[in-house]
């Protein structure tokens, strides 16, 4: 057990930091990105039209139908005969930004349709523009209903970042990997990254939870016992 300990602390402490700041780095550069897609997509599908509906939703089912792993090899190994040649971090984010975009865009899209309609007429008899009520009436409501989903999305984004490691980009579980490779304690490693992961997943649940209750919806939301 003290043998255990004095290994975690001496030889993991600081690959495992490294690795967690790596995957940290993924995820803050995917996800404001991956919503702001997520929000486009939905916009699109429901006020574009025939072809940017029809092009918006194409996007999502290719998108949902890849595997990630699968659309992470694509866009390392394969764009460049095409040319265009990607890092490891770079086809890491733009894969996990258009995973979570179509994603997130069919909650944002539930949410804009669980809209009434008359919201939409009311803003237009005010005055407002098209684009204006989709903006200033229909979005505010829709972001709030839609922040459940979303936010389990990004949830499941900290556990794909784990994929980052098959482009060879070393982030929290590759750091693991080479640490176990070298010491053959896989037990002992892998399960202090599933801690590790453990914890920061129950941190961003709690924070999404205060969030959720911060912005939830007077009389839309089911009472609390």
């Amino acid at each position: 057990m003290n043998d255990a300990l004095a290994y975690i602390l001496s030889d993991m402490r600081g690959p495992l930091s490294e690795g967690l700041i790596a995957s940290g780095s993924l995820i803050i550069s995917s996800v404001p990105f991956g919503l702001l897609l997520g929000f486009c997509l939905a916009v699109g599908c429901v006020y574009g039209g025939p072809l940017v509906s029809r092009l918006c939703r194409t996007f999502v089912v290719l998108v949902k139908g890849t595997p990630l792993l699968i659309l992470l090899f694509i866009l390392y190994f394969c764009l460049p005969t095409f040319g265009m040649t990607l890092s490891p971090f770079g086809a890491s984010v733009l894969g996990f930004i258009m995973c979570n975009g179509a994603y997130t865009s069919e909650y944002i899209r539930g949410a804009i349709l669980s809209v009434r309609s008359g919201q939409m007429l009311a803003a237009r008899s005010l005055g407002m523009s098209r684009l204006q009520g989709v903006l200033y009436v229909v979005l505010p409501q829709a972001a709030r209903r839609s922040l459940p989903g979303c936010s389990n999305e990004i949830i499941y984004l900290i556990k794909y970042s784990s994929l980052a490691y098959m482009l060879s980009f070393i982030e929290l579980t590759g750091a693991g990997k080479m640490l176990a490779s070298r010491s053959y304690r896989f037990t002992l490693v892998f399960s202090v990254v599933g801690i590790i992961y453990l914890c920061v997943v129950s941190v961003a649940s709690f924070l999404f939870a205060l969030l959720e209750r911060k912005l939830e919806i007077p009389g839309f939301e089911s009472k609390r016992k």
